[in-house]
């Protein structure tokens, strides 16, 4: 095991934050893993602290077959930032950015530099661009913000890997996953193996996270020079790890074993490992998510739990005004799982409190709340 320690670029003066990165194996092959980008949600640094573990057990015995990098703490701005108690992990204080949007368009940086470059060898243009995206994030102007700096650092070491895991969590929720629908299908050993209730696909989400940053690159460049062979050669998913509570060692350590068999079923780890579970949901669009929303605002009694199937019509939560006495039952426009639910019981008008994956389009633009 190789730690890797970076000093985040553009700190206030007197301050320093670290990026460390583990460093396991060796190969052309690599997986790069990271958890709790949004840093008040612990369940993936949790099973961030059990991967750590096992890639050194495994490192030790000649197991690894392919390079993998973890980073249990993606984000250490996030982590520091605390306000009467309560961990503010999600956006950057200073800005109000969400610390997962905007990452840098990979696909719009390196097309001038490999332009006229690309042939018919995809192999060497997937060498070709890597090279490109490494030297053009590495290009980036130097001024900027701390949270760009560690955008930045984030992208360079997950640009030129195979697969990606950016693991994350939601408030109250089961696991699910997101990626580009020409994945899916690569993800679906590892959302049975995880247990996932809802697999979301959508090719643009319209908040350029980070799993897209890496995976869309090679999607647009694969559009922009069809004349060339560009494979999607990067495999990206978000993870979430069901609920912000879920932290309990029997879970991250059953977790964290699954994405090991993802990894060795994807040629990084040598061995047997047991075969998959079926998978209890299927790949839906998150166009067609329900996001439910409170007429009013008012105390919150969910109606159904997470993981529960909903027909439309069914109720899902009731909100009641405590002084006028309004009271609404907010029901489901769409049939599928009840994947996530606000951890806040007191509505406040225009913040969802539930969320439905469903078959059927029903929203479009941007796809992504903040």
């Amino acid at each position: 095991m190789e730690r890797i320690d970076h000093d985040l670029p553009w700190s206030a003066p007197g301050t320093r934050r670290q990026l460390s990165v583990f460093r396991f194996g060796a190969g052309e092959r690599k997986a790069y893993i990271q958890a709790s980008l949004h840093a008040d949600e612990l369940p993936g640094m949790r099973v961030a602290v059990e991967l750590k573990r096992r890639l050194a057990e495994l490192e030790g015995q000649g197991r690894l077959t392919g390079r993998i990098e973890l980073v249990p703490v993606a984000n250490p701005i996030g982590l520091g930032q605390m306000f009467q108690a309560t961990s503010q992990g999600r956006f950057e204080l200073g800005s109000g950015k969400n610390f997962n949007r905007d990452f840098a368009d990979l696909a719009q940086l390196v097309e001038p530099a490999v332009a006229g470059r690309l042939g018919g060898d995809g192999d060497a243009n997937v060498r070709t661009i890597r090279n490109a995206m490494l030297a053009a994030l590495d290009e980036l102007p130097s001024a900027g913000s701390e949270l760009q700096g560690l955008q930045r650092l984030l992208l360079r070491h997950a640009c030129d890997a195979d697969l990606v895991l950016d693991l994350h969590c939601d408030f109250d929720a089961v696991v699910h996953l997101y990626m580009i629908p020409q994945q899916a299908e690569t993800f679906m050993d590892l959302a049975a193996r995880l247990g996932a209730g809802a697999v979301l696909v959508a090719e643009d989400t319209g908040g350029s996270s980070f799993d897209e940053a890496c995976s869309m690159a090679w999607l647009r460049l694969s559009r922009r020079f069809p004349e060339a062979a560009v494979p999607l050669a990067c495999q990206a998913a978000t993870v979430e790890l069901g609920g912000m509570p879920d932290t309990e060692r029997e879970r991250a350590e059953a977790s964290a074993e699954g994405v090991l068999a993802f990894l060795a079923r994807r040629g990084l780890i040598d061995g047997d490992w047991p075969p998959a579970p079926a998978l209890g949901c299927e790949a839906t669009p998150f166009a067609g998510a329900q996001y439910a929303y409170p007429p009013h605002a008012g105390v919150v009694s969910f109606l159904q739990p997470v993981g529960a199937h909903v027909e439309v019509g069914d109720p899902l939560f009731e909100v009641i005004d405590p002084l006028e006495d309004r009271h609404s039952v907010v029901h489901a426009s769409t049939s599928g799982v009840l994947y996530v639910r606000e951890r806040l019981r007191f509505a406040q008008p225009g913040l969802w409190l539930a969320k439905v994956a469903g078959r059927e389009p029903i929203r479009q633009g941007r796809l992504l709340s903040d």
